[in-house]
């Protein structure tokens, strides 16, 4: 068998699976999707604004503003308190993140937790705080987040227009919902500069998207990206660089290179 041939077959068959992996990431990390090709799940809205007549019940029964009360990088998340299933492990996560984060809720930034039930009080969501405030360990974040990690219900048509803005959709079965976990990160004047996606955070992930929302710039999804690289530790109860994927990533890379090189190099012409 010719073996320029069959390195060149090789060739082709790695660079296929590269681009078909490449394209499946695209779609999954930076979807194009809009608004009527998803019926539940995140249509992400970056650079758009927050509506400025949405209205919220906050923990104290008024009636506020969304918009007038983002001041500083918010993290705004659609939950509804009474949900059976991804609701509390995506409201652990964000308890647990904001315990580990080195910056202060309240100070460096706020999170807005708001149900998309209508039928909701602000009394559920209220008990629902204590509760997941009672998962932290860290007493000055539990301070902290007493002020900083607001919980909201409100009104149909206000619930219509938020989760419209941020591209959260779901959709009501029975009695329940069906919906994505999903935060949305806004600057302080209330733009979309990023979605963090799933059910936990990495702590150096959630810095950086606070960070860059207190800049005002947005970028895309990069949370299972990191996820790729890191893992978690549960006896450190930390995460680390994951050594088996990066490097079976690098060595995958350089392989290939070298094949191209094998595959391209020019020949050598015989001497007489």
């Amino acid at each position: 068998m010719n073996t320029s041939k069959y390195f060149k077959s090789i060739f082709l068959a790695l660079a296929f699976g590269i681009i078909s992996t490449v394209l499946f990431a695209q779609a999954v990390i930076n979807p194009a999707a809009s608004d009527d090709d998803v019926e539940i799940g995140i249509v992400e809205h970056l650079d758009m604004y927050l509506p400025n007549d949405v209205l919220l019940i906050n923990e104290q029964g008024e009636q506020v503003n969304l918009t007038q009360i983002i001041d500083k990088p918010t993290i705004i998340n659609f939950v509804y308190f009474r949900c059976p299933g991804i609701c509390s492990p995506l409201m652990e996560a964000v308890a647990g993140v904001m315990d580990k984060s080195d910056l202060v809720p309240g100070e460096d930034y706020q999170v807005l937790t708001i149900s998309f039930d209508p039928s909701e009080t602000i009394d559920l969501g209220i008990r629902k705080k204590t509760n997941y405030l009672n998962l932290m360990n860290n007493p000055d974040k539990i301070e902290a987040a007493k002020t900083g990690w607001l919980f909201f219900v409100s009104d149909s048509a206000s619930i219509i227009k938020a989760t419209n803005a941020t591209g959260f959709k779901y959709k009501r079965t029975g009695n329940d919902f069906l919906h994505a976990a999903s935060l949305t990160v806004t600057s302080p004047d209330a733009k979309i500069t990023r979605y963090l996606n799933g059910m936990y955070f990495l702590p150096f992930e959630w810095k950086m998207a606070i960070v860059e929302a207190s800049k005002g710039q947005s970028g895309p999804t990069l949370n299972k990206v990191l996820r790729f690289c890191y893992s978690y530790d549960p006896v450190g109860q930390t995460y680390v660089l994951n050594i088996t994927k990066v490097s079976a990533t690098l060595i995958m890379f350089f392989a290939l290179v070298l094949l191209l090189f094998m595959v391209f190099k020019p020949k050598r012409r015989k001497t007489i």
